[in-house]
């Protein structure tokens, strides 16, 4: 099982972080698993060995979401005091997805009820700025494109994009993939539902 305190949940989410450092006995998690961690969804495993603190580099400290060495070992020391020679779990991770949302996301039927619904949460999305809908018509056309090259595009910095992309996906609208996302079955439903039928030659 792993747990991790709320700042480090949107670097997670987002790809950021990608490592972890734990004070356990023994391993709670094995390479290839994939851990339910809430509210984050799915995380898995690449990697796990026994390392000292002093082989801990700034490079670590920075996939471990921490803004240096000095602050990734004074957090590990909560636990009790520290020493270059005390060895601790390095853990290589990812975000995994949304592991029982991929079956949403496979709707491609949608009720008037399940548009209204979404278009309802779409709206909330939108109260401070609208971009719900651009960033779904872009991912739309540019499938599988890197996340940074979508955010730029929309004149947007990549983390908060991908923070808001994540908030598609929840409603199954979007899929994520190595690289850039997908418009879902369940999304392109709701585009098709949506959009504006022209209005027939008189």
């Amino acid at each position: 099982m792993l747990l991790f305190k709320k700042p480090f949940h949107a670097g997670l989410e987002s790809g950021a972080i990608t490592l972890t450092f734990r004070r356990w006995q023994k391993p709670h998690v094995k390479v290839g698993g994939r851990y339910r961690c809430h509210p984050i969804g799915v995380l898995q495993v690449d990697a796990v060995e026994l390392v000292t603190v002093a082989a801990i580099t700034e490079g670590d400290a920075a996939a471990a979401g921490f803004s240096t060495r000095a602050a990734l070992v004074e957090y590990l020391a909560e636990l009790g005091p520290l020493r270059g020679t005390t060895t601790v779990y390095r853990v290589v991770l990812h975000h995994g997805g949304d592991g029982d949302r991929v079956e949403l996301a496979l709707e491609a039927k949608l009720s008037p009820s399940e548009i209204a619904d979404i278009t309802a949460r779409l709206a909330r999305f939108d109260k401070d700025q609208a971009w719900t809908k651009r960033t779904l018509e872009l991912i739309e056309t540019r499938p599988r494109v890197a996340a940074s090259q979508l955010a730029k595009q929309l004149k947007r910095e990549t983390l908060p994009f991908k923070i808001d992309v994540r908030k598609l996906k929840k409603l199954g609208l979007t899929q994520s993939f190595e690289v850039g996302y997908e418009v879902s079955p369940r999304g392109h439903a709701y585009l098709a539902a949506t959009r504006k039928k022209p209005r027939p030659a008189r």
